[in-house]
């Protein structure tokens, strides 16, 4: 990202620059990228590895909250053993669940590096196509307008569509 993320600064910088309402567009690269069928497949190869960590991750969150409910409403009647193995089990499934937790995040955050290596040099591909096409001057990120007289050109779209035929 650090050449798209220049090519962006760059675009930003020549804002100093008067620019005519149709020399400004707005490009939202993350929702491009995240529409694309690459990402969608890519998402859905996640899901299908990790589905059944999730799946163990929610059921023991569940499990963790009744036996915190059933602490908070029992605790007082229970023997002192009873108790302490009542807490000892709930310590014992919470570290497994942050594990678990742990694990789920980790799979994410590797599978959103992965295809964000491979998908920027497409992006960027994509973003000189669309630029070149409508003659764009400055592109801007939707979120850092602070103000416009009237609606931008939104390339988002069209910039997804391209990584479409790319990735």
């Amino acid at each position: 990202m650090p050449r798209l993320t220049a090519v962006l600064a760059l675009l930003l910088t020549t804002l100093a620059l008067p620019a005519l309402a149709d020399d400004v567009a707005t490009l939202d690269w993350r929702r491009a990228l995240m529409e694309t069928d690459a990402a969608q497949s890519s998402m859905s190869e996640l899901e299908n590895r990790i589905g059944s960590q999730q799946q163990q991750a929610q059921s023991l969150g569940q499990e963790l909250q009744q036996m915190q409910q059933r602490l908070q409403q029992e605790g007082e009647g229970m023997s002192e053993s009873e108790r302490q193995a009542a807490i000892q089990e709930f310590q014992q499934k919470g570290a497994e669940f942050e594990r678990l937790r742990g694990e789920i995040m980790q799979a994410q955050q590797q599978s959103e590096q992965q295809f964000l290596e491979r998908a920027e040099p497409r992006l960027e591909q994509a973003v000189d196509q669309v630029v070149a096409r409508h003659s764009i001057q400055v592109l801007v990120d939707p979120q850092g307008v602070l103000h416009a007289e009237g609606e931008l050109q939104d390339v988002t779209e069209e910039v997804t569509e391209i990584l479409n035929t790319l990735l």
